[in-house]
């Protein structure tokens, strides 16, 4: 074995060493170089040629209906610029210069509010300051005008060869307007960032997450990175039914305007599930226009007035202290409540004087309802207070909406020596008519719709499902506040009394001949604060709350409006808009059976006009029914064949009809507009139509010769 030579292989270990170590300190010192004497030059390309971190935004999700009907939805908008450094650079500004006139009419077309000559000012302007982000319009446009703007001569090209640019914003739509809007909710302008309603309470779902994008310079074109990409928000389908939601809106716009309201308010509850249906806010506006402002649904802790009675009446029913037999003497309409007058709203008529308790509700009598409360618990209003407790009316509904507030109704509170510190001698008496309590509408409603339910109090429901590319991400089922709120013979007594209210009582313009409905009025003087009751014009709030039909009851609804000055009715106003609701929503669900219009004048053989046999036969023949002499509904493009159809018992036969002569007016009585139309105008007649219908007059009379420019003017009915 050979020896290994130290001697001849140590010099070239030690050649390589050096010659290691001066690129070594050679690639140091350039670094360092870099690292300072070109850092500012290095830094500068780097931030030209790449940006880290910019967040990508997703798709806001959608607000659905109950159905899947579209409540809100994102749609892009654009705002769009010029870069003229950009277009400069790629030596496109000549081309730009020769097409300035074609672009800036292109632009006056789509964007009228310019003329061609200030678009081309702006622009030649721009150009020569090679200003690098010059808006072209201020405002942000819909997709469909961007698209057209792109198909403008030089502005087709990509943004790198024309310098047309543009940010992309997610803008919320709703495609049925302001139904529910302050439920549904809103964002604020520009921004992608709720203000109100769903749209706030569920902005993390909708929102979705934001994605990662960075933008690298590659081969002298920049182009987005996506390194995370963003997850788009979900959906969320609401309770509300747009068909019923349209119809509550309508029916009380329509009394607003009618009686000059202030306020108004509408919610609509399904009875089994507590699903809202609609729910409606309109306020009056400086320009005298009503619109949705303030969720005064859920918000608006107001003295509820009447309506409270129907909770007074239930807990002293469900305690035992009176029954339905129970008579009460209301005297004269006024009645002195230790040193306070209480009235009924008749008192100068001579009041009611005795009532049995039924008709204290029947017709809202103050005093019959506050003396039979005053006279079972006046040494013991705690115990009165716990009873409206127990019937859920103070309950926390933890409505998803932001605004919400629960009920305010105060309970009496002693101090060491065993005195009220909270609480006067009139407080019971008139906390049991609705005053000196705080219950927005949405509370009240929901111990109405308990009462309808049998006694279960279903806590509302705005939102059944979250959903995710047809995956349910969250599922919001009906939930039971409270079982039973009252002892079923309570329930079954309150719903009785509340349906005569309608049918005997002051209720009378909330129901319907057409099916049952159940319900209390309430009309109340509203407090202006420190001022109290009694300065200037009277403010009211009338309100109508129950439930239809009120033998299966389906639905449950409570309509509130504010008012300034008389007349003033809970019934005859708020109970007007409830019966429309009411008679509106059953109306949709009707549901007809073709043997309850059969009678001895009925015919169940139509009748079809005179006019073209083949589509007559054609349309007869897919409804099933029998037409002799046709040609089983097998030519209805083919050419008109013309001619009447006839009728016996059980079939259809159709008559054709001799042609006549092209050149004289035919003869088109008993057709309908589209073959009156087509055999005029086939034969170089002008039509003018008036009415609907089958043609019962024609001007120019049959058989006379056509004329040219000849005018007929054919009357329908």
């Amino acid at each position: 074995m050979r020896k290994f030579n130290n001697q001849k292989s140590l010099p070239r270990y030690k050649g390589i060493a050096f010659i290691m170590t001066f690129i070594a300190i050679a690639v140091i010192g350039k670094a360092a170089y870099t690292m300072t004497a070109k850092k500012d030059y290095w830094m500068d390309v780097a931030s030209r040629l790449k940006r880290d971190s910019v967040p990508i935004t997703p798709a806001r999700g959608n607000i659905l209906s109950a159905d899947g009907q579209l409540m809100a939805s994102s749609l892009p908008e654009f705002k769009i610029y010029m870069d003229f450094h950009a277009l400069t650079e790629a030596k496109n500004d000549t081309a730009f210069r020769d097409s300035i006139d074609l672009i800036c009419k292109g632009l006056n077309e789509l964007f009228p509010e310019k003329s061609p000559s200030q678009f081309k000012s702006e622009l030649l302007t721009g150009l020569k300051n090679k200003k690098r982000h010059l808006p072209i319009v201020n405002s942000r446009i819909d997709y469909n005008t961007f698209i057209e703007v792109q198909k403008l001569p030089v502005l087709h090209l990509s943004k790198y060869q024309s310098g047309f640019h543009w940010d992309e914003f997610n803008a919320r739509r709703r495609p049925f307007g302001s139904l529910a809007q302050r439920t549904v909710g809103d964002l604020y302008g520009a921004k992608d960032v709720a203000r109100c309603g769903l749209e706030l309470t569920f902005d993390k779902e909708l929102r979705g997450i934001n994605g990662m994008k960075r933008r690298q310079k590659v081969r002298n074109k920049f182009l987005d990175i996506t390194e995370v990409p963003p997850i788009d928000g979900a959906d969320i389908i609401t309770t509300i039914d747009v068909g019923i939601q349209d119809l509550a809106e309508r029916a009380l716009l329509d009394e607003l305007k009618e009686i000059n309201g202030n306020v108004g308010v509408a919610i609509v509850m399904e009875v089994a599930t507590g699903d809202i249906k609609a729910i409606v806010n309109l306020d009056k506006c400086a320009d005298g226009e009503y619109r949705e402002i303030k969720n005064h649904a859920v918000s608006d802790l107001l003295e509820p007035g009447s309506v409270f009675k129907t909770a007074s009446i239930m807990v002293a029913l469900d305690d035992g202290v009176v029954d339905t037999m129970k008579t009460i003497e209301t005297a004269g309409g006024v009645w002195n409540m230790y040193g306070r007058d209480m009235k009924d709203h008749n008192w100068r008529r001579g009041g009611y004087g005795t009532l049995t308790l039924p008709w204290t509700l029947k017709y809202s009598s103050n005093i019959g309802v506050s003396r039979i409360i005053d006279m079972n618990y006046h040494d013991e209003p705690e115990k009165f207070v716990q009873g409206i407790y127990d019937l859920g009316l103070a309950d926390d509904l933890n409505i998803p909406i932001v605004g919400y507030s629960p009920a305010k109704i105060r309970m009496p509170k002693k101090n060491k020596k065993n005195q009220y510190i909270n609480w006067s001698a009139t407080a019971l008496s008139w906390m049991s008519i609705g005053y000196e309590t705080q219950v927005p509408p949405i509370s009240t409603l929901t111990f109405y719709n308990a009462i309808a339910n049998g006694g279960k109090m279903m806590k509302p429901r705005f939102v059944k499902q979250i959903i995710k590319d047809n995956e349910v991400l969250a599922d919001y089922a009906p939930v039971v506040m409270r079982p039973q709120i009252a002892k079923e013979s309570t329930i079954v007594q309150m719903q009785r009394i509340l349906t005569e209210v309608v049918s005997e009582g002051l209720g009378k313009k909330a129901g319907s001949d057409k099916f049952s409905v159940a319900g209390k009025t309430g009309t109340a003087q509203m407090s202006k604060g420190a001022a109290g009751y009694t300065s200037g014009v009277t403010n009211y709030l009338l309100s109508f709350a129950g439930f239809f039909p009120a033998d299966k009851p389906r639905y449950s609804c409570i309509v509130c409006i504010q008012k300034s000055g008389l007349p003033a009715s809970g019934g005859g106003m708020s109970g007007v808009v409830f019966h429309n609701i009411a008679e509106g929503i059953m109306a949709q669900s009707l549901k007809l059976s073709v043997n309850d219009a059969k009678d001895e004048t009925s015919h169940f053989i139509p009748q079809a006009k005179t006019g073209n046999l083949l589509a007559s036969d054609y349309v007869l023949n897919f409804l099933g029914f029998n037409v002799k002499n046709g040609w089983n509904g097998a030519y209805p493009f083919g050419s008109p064949v013309w001619g009447t159809v006839a009728a016996n018992n059980s079939s259809l036969i159709l008559q054709k009809k001799q042609e006549d002569n092209e050149k004289v007016v035919p003869d088109v009585h008993g057709m309908g507009a589209r073959d009156a139309v087509y055999l005029m105008e086939s034969r170089g007649i002008k039509v003018k139509m008036t009415g609907r219908g089958k043609v019962i007059r024609q001007s120019i009379g049959a058989g006379e010769a056509i004329k040219s420019n000849m005018i007929c003017t054919l009357t329908f009915g």
